[in-house]
C-alpha cells in the first residue's frame, strides 16, 4: 500500500513539487530530533516550535535562531544541526546521488530532472559528474578549512574541542548557514585574519555557486568561461567592494563598533561585514549597533544574496545583474541585450522580473506580518524590514529581534526561510497547473509607462 501510493506521487508529482515535499519531510525529521531531550543540554526538550524553527534554519542554511546553539543544545543537537545544515547546502539529491552511485543503482531521466532543477543547471547533460563534483568540492573546502581552524583554535581549546568547532563552523560558512558555537558569532575573532580570511573564502565559494566553480576549475581562463560564470564573478566582485568600501566608512563614524577597534581590526571587521550579507549569517561586530545607513546597506545586499545554484539565498547576483543590462539598455534606446558579446533573451530577463517583484512582495508582506504580530512601534520598523529580508534571503543576520519573536512571529519567519530557500519560481511552479496555451489571439495595445 505504502510503495503504491510513493509510486503514485512519483508519477502524478512535477519536480519542483517534489523538492517541496521533500524539503518539508526533512525539516519535520530534524524538528523531531532537536525536539527529544537528549538534544538538549539541559535534558528537557526545547519544545516544537523552537525545534521546527532551528531545523527549518538549519536545512534552508538560514542561521537564525531562537535558541543559543552552542549553550543551548547537547552535542548530539548540534550534531544533527550540521548534518541539516550539509543536507541543506548540498542539496538532497545531490546527496541521493552520491547514496545511489555507492549502492549501485542507476539514476534515472526523472531524477535527472529533479537534480537539473535543486541546482538550478542548465542543461540535462552532465548532472551526475556534477552532483559528484559538488560533494567533492563542499567535502574539499571544508577539509581544508577544518585543518586551518583546528590549527588556530587548538592553543586555546584543546585538539578536540578545536577540531570539533572548526568542523562545525567550516561545515556552516561554506554552506552559507551562519550557525555559530559561541553566542555572539565570531565576534572574538573579529580582528584575527587566520578566521576571517578562511570563513570569508568559504562562504563566498560556495555562494558562487558549483556550476561557477566547475566552470573555473574546468576551464581556468576568463574568455573560456560561461556567460553565467563571467556575470557572477563580475556581480559578486563589485557587491563584494562596495559592501566593503561603504560599511568601512559608514561605520568609521561609529563609536558603538569601531570606537573601540584599532585601524587592522577596522579593515578586517569591514571586510567582513561587507562580504556576509551575501547570504553568510556571521557577523564579528554586533549588527544591532551599527548605524541605520549601514543596517538599510545590509539589507539591500541581503536582498540581492549569492548566485544561482550556489549554498546562499536571495534573488541572486545573476538576476540583478539582468536587470540592471535591461534598465540600461532601455535607457539607451532598447534593442538587443547583451553581455560579454553574448545575446540575453528576453525570456531570462522576465524571469529575472518575475523573481525580484516576487520576491519584493514577498519581503514587504512578511514584514507587515511582522510589525502586526510583534506590535513594534514605527521607529522599529528597520529592525522588523531587516528581519523579514534576512530570513527570506537565508542570511541569518538579525538586529536582534529573533530571540524575541512571538510565537506567532516565530510561524510567519519560519515559513519565510522555507519559501527563501526553495525560492519564489520554485514555488510558482510547483503550485502551477500543467501549461494552457491560448487559442485566442488579441490584438496589440499600449499602456503609459512612467
Amino acid at each position: 500500500m505504502l510503495v503504491a501510493i510513493v509510486n503514485r506521487l512519483k508519477t502524478r508529482t512535477s519536480p519542483p513539487q517534489l523538492i517541496l515535499m521533500i524539503f518539508f519531510c526533512l525539516i519535520w525529521v530534524g524538528a523531531l530530533l532537536l525536539m527529544l531531550p537528549y538534544s538538549s543540554s539541559s535534558g528537557q526538550s526545547i519544545g516544537l516550535l523552537n525545534a521546527l524553527f532551528t531545523a527549518t534554519s538549519a536545512i534552508c542554511v538560514n542561521g537564525l535562531v531562537v535558541v543559543d546553539t552552542g549553550s543551548v543544545f547537547s552535542t548530539f543537537g548540534q550534531i544533527v544541526i550540521m548534518m541539516l545544515i550539509q543536507v541543506g547546502g548540498l542539496g538532497f539529491m545531490t546527496v541521493g546521488v552520491m547514496v545511489a552511485i555507492m549502492i549501485g543503482k542507476r539514476i534515472g531521466l526523472r531524477q535527472r530532472l529533479i537534480i537539473q532543477q535543486a541546482t538550478h543547471s542548465t542543461s540535462s547533460q552532465g548532472l551526475v559528474k556534477l552532483s559528484i563534483f559538488m560533494v567533492l568540492i563542499a567535502f574539499a573546502f571544508e577539509a581544508m578549512a577544518t585543518l586551518v581552524l583546528t590549527l588556530r583554535w587548538q592553543a586555546d581549546m584543546g585538539w578536540g574541542q578545536a577540531a570539533y568547532y572548526a568542523l562545525f563552523h567550516s561545515i556552516s560558512a561554506f554552506n552559507n548557514a551562519g550557525f555559530a558555537l559561541w553566542s555572539d558569532s565570531l565576534s572574538p575573532f573579529v580582528g584575527d585574519p587566520v578566521v576571517n580570511i578562511t570563513v570569508i573564502l568559504l562562504f563566498i565559494i560556495g555562494g558562487l555557486g558549483y556550476i561557477v566553480v566547475v566552470d573555473v576549475f574546468r576551464k581556468r581562463s576568463w574568455r573560456k568561461l560561461s556567460l553565467h560564470a563571467k556575470v557572477v564573478l563580475l556581480g559578486s566582485g563589485i557587491l563584494f567592494a562596495a559592501g566593503f568600501c561603504l560599511i568601512y566608512l559608514l561605520e568609521s563614524w561609529n563609536p558603538a563598533t569601531f570606537g573601540s577597534l584599532s585601524a587592522g581590526e577596522r579593515i578586517w571587521a569591514a571586510l567582513f561585514q561587507g562580504a556576509t550579507p551575501r547570504s553568510s549569517g556571521f557577523n564579528t561586530i554586533d549588527i544591532g549597533s551599527m548605524l541605520a545607513a549601514s543596517q538599510f546597506l545590509i539589507i539591500i545586499l541581503m536582498f540581492i544574496g549569492a548566485a544561482s545554484g550556489g549554498t546562499g539565498g536571495g534573488i541572486k547576483v545573476n538576476t540583478m545583474f539582468v536587470l540592471v543590462l535591461a534598465t540600461i539598455n532601455t535607457f539607451r534606446g532598447g534593442g538587443q541585450i547583451h553581455a560579454f558579446e553574448r545575446k540575453i533573451a528576453i525570456e531570462t530577463v522576465m524571469r529575472a522580473l518575475a523573481v525580484v517583484i516576487s520576491s519584493l512582495a514577498v519581503v514587504l508582506l512578511v514584514s507587515l506580518l511582522l510589525t502586526i504580530s510583534e506590535g513594534m512601534l514605527e521607529e522599529h520598523f528597520l529592525e522588523i524590514l531587516f528581519e523579514a529580508t534576512s530570513a527570506f534571503s537565508t542570511t541569518g543576520l538579525s538586529m536582534g529581534l529573533t530571540s524575541d519573536l512571538s510565537p506567532l512571529g516565530k510561524i510567519i519567519v519560519t515559513i519565510t526561510m522555507y519559501a527563501g530557500r526553495l525560492g519564489p519560481l520554485t514555488l510558482a511552479f510547483a503550485l502551477a497547473q500543467k501549461k494552457r496555451s491560448s487559442k485566442i489571439g488579441y490584438p496589440e495595445d499600449h499602456i503609459l509607462i512612467g
